[in-house]
């Protein structure tokens, strides 16, 4: 079987927007639905809507949410930093935009909205765990090489607080320059403080965006990692599998 994506466009506070839908034509039947968060770059290669694609195949719909514009695509870091930055410092916005995209997903005929979660990749790892700690009705986030520091602007926590609900699942390479060692035990003490069923599982001798072959220079803050990509995509599916099979 091979899956098969459309685009599927909706729109949040005037700004049009485009994610991809990953699903199996042999489907009978909606159901779970994985969606996955672009890194700071959200470049033309495609690396989101390929993620997807590999999600429906392991029998979920994969949907890759769009956060920047239907048309807005990376292509240098610089572009990574431009984009994010207005989101990273407004994280508020940021959350309502992460829930139109959940929404978008949620209506779709092949989704059973009853059983989604959401994976993310360096800035949407951020984003998935400010999903987490919005309680946006998930049974479960996944961030790959994250950020992890809770929102600071004020105003932004009034809605954090009490109970996370949703199990949450963080990959993370332990020499990653943009999480500072002192951001795990803040991190831990803040899931463990909202009474989250949270894990960390951490990887050795390896630095931010490990999953992503774009990086291929040793040396600088970002490096592609053959066994902690393989190891954390592996611990994914398990915990996708304690989600929505066992």
């Amino acid at each position: 079987m091979t899956a098969r994506i459309r685009s599927i466009d909706y729109e949040h506070d005037g700004h049009a927007l485009r994610g991809e839908l990953a699903w199996e034509d042999t489907w009978t039947e909606p159901k779970p639905c994985v969606v996955v968060v672009h890194d700071a770059m959200k470049s033309t290669q495609g690396f989101e809507e390929e993620r997807a694609v590999v999600l429906a195949g392991l029998g979920y719909a994969g949907f890759a949410l769009d956060v920047y514009g239907a048309d807005v695509k990376g292509a240098s870091e610089e572009d990574a930093g431009r984009l994010m930055a207005p989101f990273q410092s407004d994280r508020l916005h940021l959350q309502a935009r992460l829930r139109a995209g959940l929404e978008a997903a949620a209506a779709l005929p092949e989704v059973d909205e009853t059983r989604m979660a959401a994976i993310g990749y360096c800035f949407g790892g951020m984003c998935v765990l400010d999903l987490a700690r919005m309680n946006a009705g998930l049974a479960g986030v996944a961030s790959f090489h994250g950020l992890l520091s809770p929102p600071e602007l004020p105003g932004a926590n009034d809605a954090l607080s009490g109970s996370i609900e949703p199990k949450v699942l963080v990959l993370h390479g332990w020499d990653d320059p943009y999480v500072p060692p002192e951001a795990i035990p803040a991190f831990a003490a803040e899931m463990s403080a909202r009474n989250a069923d949270w894990q960390l599982v951490a990887y050795g001798d390896t630095v931010h965006a490990f999953t992503n072959v774009r990086y291929h220079e040793p040396g600088g803050a970002a490096l592609f990692s053959p066994a902690a990509n393989r190891r954390s995509w592996q611990v994914l599916v398990d915990f996708l599998d304690e989600l929505f099979v066992n």
